[in-house]
């Protein structure tokens, strides 16, 4: 059995974290559909940051500058534009799965990370331009975040909530979502606003590294992984989110980002297998979706309880690593290296309209 198909009947949707345009133009990501059981995509800054600096793009910027759009204008043209084709490719999976799967991701822009009024107002502009039932706006859960969150679920826009990186912060998101959900109950309006929680895995090993022994080498992310799983099902198994559902709303999905394994030394699949678990996505880079395929089948699932997590973490501890602490750094850090990205997207255009500008 192919492992992707077998990711699939174990109740687990895998995404790809990743578009260029040349992914699009080249057919690749429908043959990912079409072929490896893809029933979904993210992007981030990062990503986007290294797509455009190919020169794929340039022709394209160079027009909208000459029709006098400026540079934050022509981000959001480039990106809009990719993750429409997008949403449209995965558009037959989001019917027939009846709005489940077959989502994209469009980022607000992480410059308003720790604004939430600012951060609202971008995301009901990408929900309102966007025009695709299948396209999540991507909103961090920083404290601000969280505001912002609630605010555009209650106004019926879908969120994925990124940035994420430990059970207390995915509690807090889903706690947001739930709060606007609510919101639309009391109101009158429909509760059924998709929405997914992205928890960041592999940032967690990178950050102690060279801090643990190598007996503890790639098992925090992991960890930190399945302790938030168990709050989700408990979240979602709660007489509270159960009375919402009693009147039509959906299940927030977890779903598992940085799943590309920074060691070397390690399986490329190692998030990936450490985290099958049912109602949940995993969203892979080419690299590791190329990994995936190469095997025939997963093999067991890990844990579906917390047996042994008290003893990894106590281990960790006494390596002195604070796990609260290092939770709200990564957050930090995370927020600061996708606005970095986002000034090198602004800065790369910028250029390319100076130029455009300059021509005869």
């Amino acid at each position: 059995m192919q492992a992707t198909r077998d990711l699939r009947d174990r109740g687990q949707s895998l995404w790809l974290d990743n578009i260029t345009r040349g992914l699009l133009d080249a057919g690749t990501i429908q043959r990912y559909i079409d072929d490896d059981h893809v029933t979904g995509l993210t992007s981030n800054p990062s990503i986007f940051d290294a797509a455009i600096t190919t020169g794929d793009y340039d022709g394209a910027i160079v027009d909208l500058a000459r029709r006098g759009l400026s540079s934050d204008e022509i981000l959001f043209e480039l990106t809009l534009a990719d993750l429409q084709r997008a949403a449209d490719l995965f558009r037959p999976v989001h019917d027939d799965t009846d709005g489940v799967d077959g989502w994209v991701s469009l980022e607000v822009s992480p410059l308003l990370a720790f604004d939430a009024a600012a951060t609202i107002a971008a995301a009901q502009e990408i929900h309102r331009r966007a025009d695709r039932t299948n396209l999540f706006v991507k909103i961090p859960g920083t404290p601000p975040g969280l505001e912002a969150i609630e605010e555009c679920v209650a106004a019926g826009v879908a969120v994925n909530v990124t940035l994420l990186f430990d059970a207390a912060q995915y509690l807090a998101a889903a706690e947001a979502y739930l709060r606007g959900v609510e919101r639309r109950i009391a109101a009158g309006l429909n509760p059924a606003v998709a929405s997914v929680a992205s928890l960041f895995v592999s940032r967690w090993d990178t950050a102690v590294a060279d801090r643990v022994s190598p007996d503890l080498a790639n098992q925090l992310g992991l960890a930190v992984g399945r302790e938030t799983y168990l709050a989700y099902r408990a979240f979602i198994a709660s007489d509270r989110f159960l009375r919402a559902a009693n009147r039509g709303a959906r299940v927030q999905r977890l779903l598992w980002a940085s799943t590309k394994t920074k060691d070397p030394g390690a399986s490329p699949t190692l998030y990936v297998r450490g985290l099958v678990a049912p109602l949940t996505i995993n969203t892979v880079p080419d690299a590791t979706l190329r990994a995936l395929k190469e095997l025939d089948a997963l093999g067991a699932p890990p844990p579906r309880d917390d047996e042994g997590l008290s003893e990894v973490f106590e281990r960790f501890a006494a390596a002195g690593v604070d796990r609260r602490a290092l939770a709200a750094t990564l957050q930090q850090q995370g927020a600061a290296s996708f606005a970095s990205s986002w000034r090198e997207l602004l800065s790369h255009i910028e250029n390319l309209r100076s130029t455009s500008e300059d021509a005869p």
